[in-house]
């Protein structure tokens, strides 16, 4: 017999034994119904089912019969084999997700975990221990910026690559994520430039104390203020504070996002068969990003946003790569294995001798600029692209 039929045996003996007293005048039935936690109305019908049926009548008829709302065995079963020919290495709650995109899934969350766990093939992931107070996120949108990178096997059949995210601590939408080779100075550039051509110019910027992003005179020490990488540079032109962080756990909100993205992206990238850096990248802007910032973003304290359009679009040409070189005899500026020819130009005869600003943009492109004037524009290769105009 079960814990619900001895449960019931229990109840009816108990009901049979107040129901005497009752009967010898000890109690009355507000009295007795009291002590068996039911209504005056209950106790009566109960008395009269007695009455009429015997010990039977007090039976609770559910007990042995199937819920209605019992899980289909044939979907379980099917569930169950799905997990095991191609969902074994996912969390339950990424699986339940592919089971209602991919495969009809009728069932919940909830019933699903629960079958896997008595099935023994997931088991229920240990209590959590005390851990300190998080940081309160900023209250807008735009107030605080992360960018970080993972070094990650992303892709199947290639080497670890470098993701590159930068997400607002206001909310942790993702505004920029792309696969690299190795993360830089370039990376870091794109990724601000592709959030400030969407949202705006924000306020702060929270990074790691990596070379790129930070100068730092002693090996675990506090980063230099006054002597500035590229990226600080840019980012004080902008007027955009860089804030660096001096432990992993101050840089817990980007921490965890990168937890999220390094179980489920690998997974994502096998099941739509990417295989490349290019079509990943496409990938991740058109789908995944829209898709994780639906799931996983959480609105702002309070509404509005702290960004600020820029319409000249002065940030352009401060999110570079900015370097003063002095032109050659040959009218060339020299830039890394590359040899700029600067054209002719009615603002002097020639510039041997000059010094000029080389901006290298995170594409690869070039420019070449004397003092406020734009000499000429290069592509990657150092060719001219439209000298005509921009030398006038």
């Amino acid at each position: 017999m079960g814990r619900a039929g001895v449960l019931q045996e229990i109840r009816g003996m108990r009901f049979e034994a107040l129901l005497d007293r009752h009967e010898r005048g000890e109690l009355s039935q507000v009295e007795a119904a009291e002590m068996l936690g039911m209504s005056e109305r209950t106790f009566r019908r109960w008395r009269d089912r007695l009455k009429d049926e015997g010990p039977e009548g007090l039976c609770d008829r559910r007990i042995g019969k199937p819920s209605n709302r019992r899980a289909a065995a044939e979907e379980i079963l099917r569930m169950l084999d799905l997990w095991r020919e191609h969902y074994a290495d996912f969390t339950v709650k990424h699986f339940h997700e592919q089971l209602v995109k991919r495969h009809g899934y009728k069932l919940g969350y909830t019933v699903t975990k629960l079958h896997l766990h008595r099935s023994g093939l997931v088991r229920p992931a240990p209590r959590r221990s005390a851990h300190r107070k998080k940081r309160p996120r900023r209250p807008l949108a735009g107030m605080l910026l992360h960018q970080d990178g993972s070094r990650h096997a992303w892709l199947e059949g290639q080497p670890p690559l470098d993701l590159v995210v930068t997400l607002d601590d206001a909310t942790s939408a993702i505004y920029s994520a792309f696969l690299v080779e190795e993360e830089g100075t370039a990376s870091s550039f794109r990724g601000l430039a592709e959030v400030v051509a969407a949202k705006g110019l924000f306020c702060a910027l929270y990074t790691d104390r990596g070379s790129h992003y930070f100068h730092t005179p002693a090996a675990g020490g506090k980063v230099s203020r006054s002597q500035l990488t590229q990226v600080g540079r840019a980012l004080a032109q902008l007027g955009i504070e860089h804030i660096a962080a001096y432990s992993p756990a101050a840089r817990g909100r980007s921490e965890r996002v990168f937890r999220t993205l390094q179980d489920r992206l690998p997974k994502e990238f096998r099941l739509a068969g990417i295989t490349s850096i290019e079509a990943a990248n496409r990938w991740l802007a058109q789908s995944y990003v829209p898709a994780h910032n639906a799931r996983f973003a959480v609105p702002a304290e309070q509404d509005g946003s702290a960004f600020v359009a820029d319409p000249a679009q002065v940030w352009r040409d401060i999110l570079c790569i900015q370097e003063e070189r002095v032109v050659g005899n040959d009218n060339t500026v020299k830039w890394k294995r590359l040899s700029l020819q600067i054209p002719p130009s009615p603002l002097r005869p020639h510039f041997v001798r000059a010094k000029v600003r080389v901006l290298e943009y995170p594409d690869g492109r070039l420019a070449v600029c004397w003092g406020p004037h734009r000499l000429a524009d290069y592509d990657a290769l150092g060719t001219i692209t439209d000298a005509h105009a921009l030398a006038a």
